[in-house]
């Protein structure tokens, strides 16, 4: 064999290599695209339950109590903004506006024995804590696929590809600010 018959060999084989790695490659990002946004459902699936519990428990203390209309509009009003969010970044920030209307709800609670009395606010504030529970491991799950998803998008020679293809990172859920402050309560009453 020739000389420039082998080069030319060695050169198409590295070129059909090339190939065969940015094929696995898109491939293997596609599926980790898909399991951030099927991660992504599962975290918008317990907001939905939170959504849905959120009323009925603010409906109760209502019941039991008329002052602290803030909160209540508060609630409302983030429910609002989430459910006309367009996309993940606004979905957060609004499930963060909500979060924090709630904690101040809790807050009113623990200043109204009378109201976290009532057997049917136990009962929603009892289902509330499990889908909080729930929403923080689909957090925790979301935010490991997006890890899964964001390295190779960060490393070399994965991120020459992630370009050609499109690829960028993908935002982390990360919690609020004063998030790490628990909410005051008042244990005199």
């Amino acid at each position: 064999m020739k000389k420039s018959t082998i080069v030319l060999l060695v050169i198409l084989a590295v070129v059909v290599l090339g190939i065969i790695y940015a094929w696995s490659f898109y491939n293997k990002m596609i599926q980790k695209d898909q399991a951030v946004n099927a991660q992504w459902a599962q975290v918008e699936n317990q907001y939905q339950r939170r959504f849905d519990l959120i009323p009925n428990l603010v409906n109760l203390v209502k019941m039991g109590m008329l002052q602290e209309q803030k909160i209540f509009s508060d609630i409302a009003d983030a429910r609002t903004k989430y459910s006309g969010a367009q996309t993940t970044d606004g979905k957060v920030q609004a499930a963060n506006e909500l979060e924090g209307a709630f904690s101040r709800l809790l807050v009113i609670m623990e200043n109204y024995p009378q109201v976290k009395s009532i057997e049917a606010v136990q009962q929603a504030m009892a289902e509330l804590a499990g889908t909080e529970n729930r929403v923080a491991v689909e957090r925790a799950r979301f935010n490991e696929k997006v890890g899964e998803f964001n390295t190779p998008v960060m490393q070399f020679p994965g991120n020459i590809l992630a370009k050609v293809f499109g690829f960028t990172s993908k935002a982390y859920f990360f919690a609020v600010m004063g998030a790490e402050v628990a909410p005051g309560i008042n244990p005199n009453l």
